[in-house]
């Protein structure tokens, strides 16, 4: 079976790599290159005391071709109710550089992707975990945890045929490429994971793992792309995925077919059908899996971005079996400011979590820019019939993030 499922994906990346493809980059927003692009991009009047620093790091990166970022992220939750702990809080700080190292002024870079995190918690149960506390399955928020040193990338990205074709090769985060959504972002967007990749149904989303991706449009309109990576990944351990890799090869496959209305918007306007499979892996005692999320993505009235979003998972170590979640979130040109608004059902995987009743969560949050270099984004999160709550139906959680940039 392992034979077959390698011998697909070598395929299915020479087609994506063969593609006649337009310049696009498939990849999440939370993606180096996008964080460095999005960071960039801020203009703001407030902070003016940062600006001979930030005209230094540009003028550096163009001479270099060394870009760089450096942010520290908290997060804060407080929930109404808790048979344990009524508080969880977690910081991460991470430096992050896409250093363009062969290409020149051309089109076609070869740059080596690095980002390095220390991931700390501040209370006896961080976030990542919190959900579980109060009987919910699900994560109220994927990164913030106390691993320590983590290793999320060191990869090579390379470009070809005039930008045509995006090559992803070394160590990665599989949610830079896979069911790409523009509200993805753990960082600046929602918190739960049942609204970003793969809305809580993909089995094993590996950071930090060996393997290889490549993608591109195939027409005006349609890109694919199609990676494989290491699911014995540990980024606290990077380099232990050589061997895991090749001496196990328990692996996971994923495989995008999108359409995008508008190549300069991607993730505005966007429909994609994203499979995915995972091996059994013997050591950490999981299951193989399948599954496929669908996404739609539309903007409306200048200034709105709505969202239809889903997935269902046949095992594989997947928190939900079915999900479907719906949301919009609007930007404030004006301010740089985001407001967002989703609503999700999910049906727990029975296989992992039996008898473990379909549970609705609502999250609503607010970014707000207070300049160049700092965002604060207090939000909220509804848990209505948590999965195995015998307490409470409904649980509120207040939640506060703030993300600091240098």
């Amino acid at each position: 079976m392992r034979r077959w499922n390698f011998i697909f994906i070598i395929i299915a990346l020479f087609f994506a790599a063969s593609t006649q493809a337009q310049k696009l980059h498939i990849t999440s927003p939370s993606s180096v290159g996008q964080q460095l692009k999005e960071d960039r991009s801020i203009k703001h009047t407030f902070d003016s005391i940062f600006l001979p620093y930030d005209q230094w790091k540009t003028d550096f990166g163009e001479k270099t071709g060394f870009h760089f970022g450096i942010d520290y992220n908290a997060l804060y939750f407080r929930s109404s109710y808790s048979p344990t702990y009524k508080e969880s809080s977690s910081g991460v700080i991470r430096f992050y550089t896409n250093w363009d190292l062969i290409g020149g002024d051309s089109e076609d870079k070869g740059s080596l992707v690095v980002k390095l995190e220390n991931r700390h918690a501040f209370t006896a149960v961080a976030p990542i975990d919190y959900g579980f506390e109060l009987g919910y399955v699900g994560l109220l928020h994927s990164t913030f945890t106390n691993q320590g040193f983590h290793a999320t990338n060191l990869y090579w990205k390379q470009l070809l045929n005039n930008k045509k074709i995006l090559i992803f090769a070394g160590f990665m985060d599989v949610t830079d490429y896979v069911d790409v959504h523009l509200l993805a972002s753990p960082w600046t967007s929602f918190n739960n994971l049942v609204f970003a990749t793969g809305s809580g149904t993909i089995g094993s989303l590996p950071d930090g793992a060996f393997g290889a991706m490549a993608g591109g449009l195939i027409s005006k309109n349609l890109y694919l792309s199609a990676g494989i990576a290491d699911a014995n990944s540990d980024p606290v351990n990077v380099f232990k995925g050589f061997k895991t890799f090749f001496e196990k090869f328990e692996t996971f496959k994923s495989f995008e077919l999108g359409w995008t209305g508008d190549r300069k918007l991607f993730l505005f306007n966007n429909i994609h059908l994203t499979l995915w499979q995972v091996d059994a892996r013997k050591e950490a005692q999981t299951q193989a899996g399948w599954g496929v999320s669908a996404s739609t993505s539309i903007t409306h009235h200048k200034n709105w971005m709505s969202f239809i979003r889903g997935g269902y998972s046949h095992k594989g170590n997947a928190l939900l079996e079915t999900s479907v979640s719906i949301g919009s979130a609007h930007y404030f040109q004006s301010r740089q400011d985001v407001f967002g608004i989703a609503l999700n059902w999910g049906r727990p995987n029975h296989f992992d979590f039996p008898n473990g009743r379909d549970q609705w969560t609502l999250e609503a949050y607010y970014l707000i820019q207070l300049g160049k270099h700092l965002q604060i984004t207090p939000e909220l999160q509804v848990l209505l019939n948590p999965a195995y709550s015998t307490e409470r139906d409904a649980i509120a959680i207040f939640g506060i993030r703030s993300r600091a940039v240098f």
